[in-house]
């Protein structure tokens, strides 16, 4: 299998006889080889997106066989021999760490900085992670071969002879850009339904409908927002007599009501839409629908056979029984109004494979499942254990059923940070622990770091004295909870802007230190912190307290920052150099670290100084409620005093922060129906100003009014606020010099201090979300 010389045409993709070079980024190429050069165009399940082809790249012919190909970040060197590529035909040399190495085609991994896990059942202590993209080798492969490809939407069996598939992930010390040439390649996660980033109720019990409509009336007068309330298994019913057994029974798959706990269902989701609650229900397919369901009639019918008692056993491959599935499986709860499907599939043990194929149930569930969701206009909706690569298009993801102890609260800690590092961006985790735990202080403290994640979701086991109602465990920790709680309620603004920086740019929106702060060696030392989105810092604590007030500690690094670039972030702005803690505003110096204390009322979250933070008075609905008062909170950013451009343009060093709105529910926002609005800071010498910038684009709902609270808190090094005024336009240093004390002025506006929370708040009445607000404030 000599090669012969080849005639090149150099056009991407570049086809040397049996082998095939993809280049799809600066940093991202697919090795093909192909027996007959029958290379493969089609989807897979990680390789969705085809889209994306490298258009600026060059190829030097090195000698007979032997070419140089560069991108702008790589520069490959191919021998071409007519074999599949190897470790002796390709190499490629990239940067990191200012230094030049090199990339050969090799399985060991030795640096990988972890990714996520399928499951946490029945775990009770740290498990080894599964690897991330992200590597300090700056590199990653992934091997697509033979893998199931999609025809018309559906799976397939790959051509034997596609014998190899790698894409090879070569960025250096570019953690953001290798998470963009996952979006490139896979395609990026779409915008999630606002409400599932909200607060859900959830637990395994049979619950009447009369309980249901209690426990909304419990969060209620607790003082609790709840935006989604979970139905297990028990809506259905569970005395099956055939079946796949399954944890001891045969009853966890069911599609009929149980009339006895839910009489009338329709009523039941009704009363909770009412409520603006949405209903998730819990299911378990492997069964499909056996004749003692309602449906199996019609079902039986659609496909075309006799409904005499026979069971046809579940088949994921076959697209008339999924199709048919779906419609009489799901259907009736659909027209009830249920909001999405709960996938807990946990019988891969048992039906490891979709038939005739070597993938597994839960990553074609997971997309099927999604798809099935995104109906009448509708933001997909799934809700599933992860799946692996790809399956960051089917959000969100559930965790499973681990046990609660201190020491899995820590784990689901780091294992939040770096699931990103593999596209698995938004857990759902069982706050409080699945299996057992009944100790106050730490549920509080999962709560604690439930708030700081993608949603808000207690749930427990099917035991008495395990109930994760927030006001029922004592009042120390009741108090706790309530203010985390409001806290996850007031944040939202902020959550769902960075859930859109998620979707626009893949950077997850809970994401190790070393994905911003990759430079800084301390980054990579630190696995109980995390970033949630660009403003906060967390560092949730995970371990018991001591004394009346359960004080605990908690390590935190503050790293020092780069300027952000604006093509990849909703924020632009200087360096910071302070960090804050949002509760009481204690500053703390970029580069320190420190162990931070914290009673149970608070835990260690810490703002960027110099921005805006964008949230909401408090809300029983955070997820629903219009944005009709916006609370910005700021705290001292760097002094820009002699920071100006050349050309006078200190405004462009103003630091932003984009707040992102839309209908919260429809994919309209794909056809540009959503709303951002810029959220300006600047400090020079004794003076801050804030602009809230004209609202950009529009959406079904928007309110077109807005009034503004201004929180301006960890000012004591500045002195005493002695001027507020609204002024014309956002100015940049030399304007600040030139303008006559008079020009551009409008009203005074009153600054009130609270000397108990050290803040200066700033009322702002009602008006246009088109109109510019700017405030100048002097110290």
């Amino acid at each position: 299998m000599s090669a012969q010389p080849l005639r090149i045409v150099y056009e991407n993709p570049l086809v040397f006889g049996n082998n095939r070079i993809t280049l799809i980024s600066p940093t991202l190429f697919r090795l093909e080889y192909a027996e007959g050069g029958k290379f493969l165009d089609n989807s897979t399940m990680f390789a969705y997106s085809r889209d994306t082809l490298l258009k600026e790249f060059r190829v030097t012919p090195l000698g007979e066989n032997r070419y140089q190909i560069e991108t702008s970040a790589l520069r490959m060197v191919y021998d071409y021999d007519n074999f599949p590529f190897g470790l002796l035909n390709f190499e490629a040399f990239y940067k990191s760490g200012g230094k030049e190495k090199r990339f050969t085609i090799r399985n060991i991994h030795k640096n990988n900085l972890g990714g996520a896990v399928s499951t946490l059942d029945r775990v009770d202590k740290p498990i080894p992670l599964n690897d991330g993209l992200l590597s300090l080798d700056g590199w990653y492969i992934i091997n697509d071969a033979g893998k199931e490809i999609l025809v018309d939407n559906w799976i397939a069996q790959r051509d034997k002879g596609h014998v190899q598939d790698l894409y090879c992930f070569v960025y250096g010390d570019d953690y953001k850009e290798a998470l963009r040439d996952l979006g490139r390649i896979s395609g990026n996660v779409p915008m999630t339904r606002k409400y599932v980033h909200g607060v859900w109720y959830c637990r395994y019990w049979p619950y009447t409908a009369s309980e249901y409509l209690e426990l909304v009336s419990g969060y209620r007068e607790h003082d609790f927002p709840l935006d989604m309330m979970v139905f297990d298994m028990d809506w259905h019913t569970v005395d099956a007599k055939v079946g796949t057994g399954h944890a001891s029974n045969r009853g966890w798959t069911g599609y009929t009501w149980n009339k006895e706990l839910i009489p009338d269902p329709e009523g039941l989701i009704g009363k909770m839409l009412e409520e603006k609650i949405h209903v998730c229900l819990n299911e378990h397919p492997h069964d499909g629908i056996r004749p003692k369901e309602e449906q199996y009639p019609a079902f039986m019918k659609a496909m075309g056979r006799e409904a005499n008692g026979e069971t046809i056993l579940f088949d994921a491959s076959d697209r008339k029984y999924m199709t048919n599935f779906l419609k009489y499986a799901h259907g009736p709860g659909w027209d009830m109004g249920i909001a999405f499907w709960w996938l807990d599939w946990q019988q891969d043990y048992l039906y490891p494979y979709v038939r005739g194929t070597n993938m597994n149930h839960l990553s074609w569930l997971n997309k099927l499942y999604y798809e099935d969701s995104s109906r009448e206009g509708l933001r997909g909706a799934g809700y599933s254990r992860w799946a692996g690569w790809g399956d960051h298009r089917y959000p969100i993801q559930f965790s499973g059923d681990a046990y609660a102890n201190w020491a899995m609260l820590a784990f689901e800690v780091e294992l939040t940070a770096t699931s990103g590092n593999a596209g698995c961006y938004y857990w759902a985790h069982d706050i409080g622990g699945f299996y057992e735990g009944d100790n106050p202080e730490m549920f509080a403290r999962w709560t604690q770091f439930g708030a700081l994640s993608a949603a808000l979701r207690v749930h427990s086991q099917k035991a008495g004295k395990i109930d994760r109602r927030p006001w029922i465990w004592g009042e120390q920790a009741t108090s706790s909870m309530r203010q985390a709680y409001h806290f996850r309620s007031q944040i939202m603004p902020y959550i769902y802007s960075s859930v859109w920086q998620t979707h626009k740019t893949m950077v997850p929106l809970s994401r190790a230190m070393y994905i911003d702060y990759g430079n800084d060696e301390e980054s990579y030392n630190n696995p109980q912190q995390f970033m949630f989105g660009d403003l906060l810092l967390a560092a949730p604590i995970t371990t018991a307290g001591e004394g009346e007030n359960l004080v605990a500690l908690q390590t935190v690094w503050f790293p020092k920052g780069e300027t952000p670039d604006s093509l990849n972030s909703p924020i632009v702005g200087q360096s910071e150099d302070t960090w804050y803690d949002f509760f009481d505003s204690t500053p703390y110096k970029a580069g320190s670290k420190v162990v931070v204390k914290k009673g149970i009322e608070e835990f260690p979250l810490f703002v960027k100084g110099g921005y805006l933070l964008p949230m909401q008075p408090y809300t029983e609905r955070p997820a629903s409620t219009p944005l009709t008062h916006l609370i910005l909170r700021a705290y001292p950013g760097a002094d820009m005093v002699g920071s100006d451009d050349r050309d006078g343009r200190s405004d462009r060093l103003g630091n932003s922060f984009t707040l992102y709105e839309d209908d919260g529910l429809t994919t309209e926002y794909l056809n540009g129906s959503y709303a951002t609005t810029e959220l300006k800071y600047k400090r020079t010498g004794n003076k801050i100003q804030l602009m809230v910038a004209p609202t950009m684009g529009s959406y079904t709902g928007q309110p077109q009014n807005r009034s503004y609270t201004f929180e301006l808190a960890g000012l004591k090094e500045m002195g005493e606020v002695v001027d507020v005024r609204e002024i014309s336009n956002f100015n940049s240093q030399k304007e600040l010099k030139n303008r006559r004390k008079t020009s551009s002025k409008k009203a005074k506006i009153e600054a009130k201090y609270n000397p108990v929370t050290g803040i200066y708040t700033i009322e702002v009445g009602s008006r246009s979300i088109r109109e510019p607000l700017v405030l100048e404030l002097t110290f």
